[in-house]
C-alpha cells in the first residue's frame, strides 16, 4: 500500500491491516483514512461505496470507520505530480497572454 499523501510505500503490514493511531512514516499523515480505503469514491454519495458507512466529514483524517479496507490503488508520488502539473499549467497560462 502507498500513502495518499505523499506515496510511500509500506510493503509489510501485518495481516494487511491499519490501526486508527498509524501515521506515515515519510510525512506523518494518519494512513487510517478514506482516502485510503479501497471503498473510497469522491463520486458516490457520501464519497464512498460501502453503502452502510458513516458519514466521515474528513476524508484526510484518522476515523473509526468498520468498513475500511486497504486500498490496492498506486499514490506513489501523488504529491510530486500535482505541483509539477500546476507549473505546467501557470507557464502555459502565461504563454497564453505574453505579448
Amino acid at each position: 500500500m502507498n500513502c495518499w499523501k505523499c506515496g510511500t510505500v509500506f510493503e509489510s503490514l501485518e495481516f494487511n491491516k491499519i490501526y486508527r493511531s498509524d501515521s506515515c512514516s515519510d510525512c506523518k499523515s494518519d494512513l487510517h483514512v478514506c482516502k485510503n480505503c479501497r471503498f473510497y469514491a469522491p463520486g458516490h454519495h457520501n464519497q464512498c461505496q460501502e453503502t452502510q458507512a458513516e458519514w466521515v466529514s474528513d476524508k484526510e483524517r484518522s476515523n473509526f470507520c468498520d468498513y475500511f479496507h486497504v486500498s490496492e490503488k498506486d499514490h506513489k508520488g501523488l504529491q510530486n505530480n500535482s505541483s509539477v502539473s500546476k507549473e505546467k499549467i501557470k507557464a502555459t497560462f502565461d504563454q497564453l497572454f505574453d505579448e
